[in-house]
């Protein structure tokens, strides 16, 4: 006999039965295919989906698994969970939202990934001085509290280039819990058998640039397949930069990756750049002119703001250190500055080019993949950015300050 209790009235404030409704024509999913991944009976899912029943207190396990055949996300299931009138089962997500820098595209990247019809594939992709991916933290605490624990798999590539094919996939075989794996077949055998056990698995794959391109093509290529084979089940966030976006577009159609859908780390909003002051600092009154000033010091570059910071700390946080010219003079000369311009300005066929760059305001039209060398080196190196949306979307220095670095580094090259 199916699971079934008569449903409540009045209703809930979300009606269980529409919810279920908007979420099964989302991903076009039938009441025989929902019955058949959760263990009912098609005519149990259609009398909650049409409002003659909602589940019992015993079936809020089957109710679960739909969550998670329909691919909601944390707060989706919750609001599912609660308009049936259990337990919520994401707790923490109310907790956690906004109470950490980037929440919202952290929200948006997880919504995207768990919709995604029929490969969930994601590359989150990031330049220079952010970390590989950021917030690698947050993010494997969304996943588990999405996924479950046990299903949350974090893979780093051994970084090594002398790295033979076995004992690197020995080491990600390692990572993933699945035991002795000596080659990539053995990897690629073991992950299936998870899937194929109806299990769903999510999984980071964090500094995707480590390695040889050979090796990284190879991990790309097995986790494509399985998720292609296992349309659903294998959710997979790559994290990485220039060479993981040469995956998606360098060779059309025929890329590794072009299934998949990209996410670049946004610029950080004031608000951000706050919350990490008070992070990094919390001892120190951050304050939003502070804040602001530093902001356009830096043009929001993530190794130049904490430069800033540590300044601000070291000469005493106030709201007239933030915009002096003593503190743009230390930014000017920053390491991390140089190490991006100096291969670019010590090279004579890249020389002037570099110049004219610099005393461009407007460096061209945006697009999803620079085919410019020189462009290209100073995007994923995190010194020009994109500005605008669309048509309008335009590259541009991401500040004065790191211009003035640039000329400067010219200059010295050009002295030597």
């Amino acid at each position: 006999m199916p699971i079934l209790a008569t449903a409540a009235s009045p209703m809930s404030p979300d009606s269980f039965a529409d919810l279920l409704s908007i979420y099964m024509r989302r991903i076009r999913a039938s009441a025989s295919g929902v019955a058949t991944e959760i263990g009912l009976s098609r005519e149990a899912v259609n009398n909650w989906r049409n409002g003659v029943s909602v589940p019992n207190p015993r079936s809020r396990d089957k109710l679960v698994a739909c969550t998670r055949y329909l691919r909601l996300t944390e707060s989706e299931a919750n609001r599912l969970l609660s308009a049936a009138g259990f337990a919520p089962e994401f707790p923490l997500q109310a907790e956690s939202t906004g109470a950490q820098p980037f929440a919202a595209f952290q929200d948006k990247v997880f919504a995207q990934l768990a919709q995604a019809v029929p490969y969930p594939i994601s590359l989150l992709l990031s330049p220079a001085h952010w970390g590989q991916p950021p917030f690698r933290h947050e993010l494997l605490q969304r996943a588990r509290a999405q996924y479950a624990e046990g299903s949350v798999l974090h893979i780093q590539p051994p970084y090594s280039v002398s790295t033979v094919p076995a004992e690197y996939f020995a080491a990600i075989g390692r990572q993933c819990g699945l035991g002795d794996v000596a080659s990539d077949y053995e990897f690629e055998s073991a992950l299936e058998r998870r899937l194929l056990a109806g299990e769903r698995i999510f999984c980071l794959v964090s500094r995707f640039e480590q390695g040889t391109p050979a090796l990284r093509e190879t991990l790309a290529g097995i986790l494509r397949s399985l998720s292609e084979m296992h349309s659903g089940r294998l959710h997979l966030l790559l994290c990485g930069g220039e060479a993981l976006a040469d995956l998606k577009y360098r060779s059309g159609d025929l890329s590794l990756l072009n299934i998949a859908q990209v996410h670049h780390w946004p610029d950080p909003s004031l608000d951000d750049l706050t919350q990490l002051a008070r992070h990094r600092w919390p001892e120190h009154s951050w304050t939003e002119p502070v804040v602001a000033d530093l902001q356009a010091l830096s043009g929001g570059h993530p190794a130049l703001f904490e430069e800033g910071l540590q300044w601000l700390v070291d000469q005493g946080v106030g709201d007239g250190h933030a915009s002096s010219a003593a503190l743009r003079t230390h930014l000017t000369s920053s390491p991390r500055l140089w190490q991006t311009f100096l291969p670019l300005a010590q090279a004579p066929a890249t020389r002037t080019r570099l110049q004219q760059l610099l005393q461009a305001d407007d460096l061209g039209r945006a697009r999803p993949y620079l085919q410019d060398d020189e462009l290209r080196g100073l995007f994923w190196g995190n010194l020009i950015h994109v500005r605008g949306t669309g048509d309008a979307a335009r590259l541009h220095w991401r500040c004065a300050t790191i211009r003035d670095a640039g000329l400067m580094v010219l200059d010295a090259c050009s002295n030597a």
